[in-house]
């Protein structure tokens, strides 16, 4: 049995006679400990696939499970780590991470719950700016508080929604290694959501493509069978490494060749209307009026 799986998935939005199918028939089993990465490109259902299996949403269709049971609503056990930071800004690092774990470990006392604080601070390498409001951070700096309070929470299973893509390259790399660092030492489900070839394959065990939306569903999985710890400063002239990125890059090309095809034939010819130019009908009614000696036109 799957520690977290999509079962026969769909889901869509919109009134019944203009609904679009955003995902459809979407199968996914993700072992214990697995590292996970879906890849895709924009618009094709990534953050609502993330959505289902957080619980934020329901499907119309299939189920979402964990342990075998349906996911019917969100969780501590599922920990999801947001693109665009989500911190409180009125709150200093700790303060932000202080909040999801008393909403957590309510039992614990204010220094148990100041040590636990302090541990995941102290894992992502903030402890100097502990006391900091998000508005004295860096970019980079703000996502690892992200990281740290998802991590705090001590979730099962870890949903990573695009968190690296707004930042630059160099601080990118870091939290690539941080995140990867963590999940060795702490053992935990991770699926994350990228649109990153590179940063898939130096990440994950398993790289799932989504298909082009609508109707996206995910395709076969590429096993990433590359030796622990992976280098990305000997990725370019590691062969294996090489050849997993081809095989995958040409399949999301195909992907996206095949939807220009589609859309190509799903093009509808428009009526040959022209505007009317009232400017120039005015222009030549005044003129006209001139050659006429009409007095009111000049």
């Amino acid at each position: 049995m799957a520690f977290l799986e999509l079962d026969h998935v769909s889901l869509g939005f919109g009134p019944p006679n203009d609904r679009t199918e955003v995902l459809k028939d979407v199968n996914l089993q993700v072992q214990e400990n697995e590292f996970v990465a879906i890849i895709g490109f924009s618009g094709s259902g990534k953050s609502t696939l993330v959505s289902l299996l957080a619980g934020l949403q329901q499907p119309e269709k299939g189920c979402v499970r964990m342990h075998g049971q349906p996911v019917t609503e969100p969780g501590p056990e599922r920990g999801i780590m947001f693109q665009n930071y989500s911190l409180l800004p009125w709150l200093s690092v700790h303060g932000n991470i202080e909040l999801a774990v008393k909403q957590v470990f309510p039992r614990y006392s204010r220094a148990e719950r100041k040590a636990h604080v302090e541990r995941y601070i102290e894992m992502v390498n903030l402890t100097p700016a502990a006391d900091k409001k998000p508005s004295e951070l860096s970019g980079g700096m703000r996502q690892r508080v992200s990281l740290a309070r998802t991590l705090a929470m001590q979730p099962e299973v870890i949903l990573l929604d695009e968190p690296l893509s707004a930042l630059d390259a160099l601080t990118r790399a870091n939290l690539q290694d941080e995140i990867v660092r963590i999940w060795g030492e702490d053992r935990r489900t991770v699926v994350m959501i990228t649109n990153d070839v590179d940063e898939a394959l130096l990440m994950a065990d398993r790289v799932v493509p989504l298909t082009m939306g609508p109707e996206a569903t995910l395709a076969d999985a590429f096993t990433i069978d590359l030796p622990r710890p992976r280098d990305r400063t000997l990725s370019n002239s590691d062969p294996d490494f090489k050849h997993l990125r081809n095989r995958i890059t040409q399949y999301l090309i195909g992907l996206n060749e095949e939807a220009k095809a589609l859309r190509v034939d799903e093009r509808k010819e428009m009526p040959d209307v022209r505007p009317v130019d009232f400017y120039a009908t005015r222009r030549t009614s005044f003129w006209e009026r001139l050659r006429n000696n009409d007095t009111d036109a000049a």
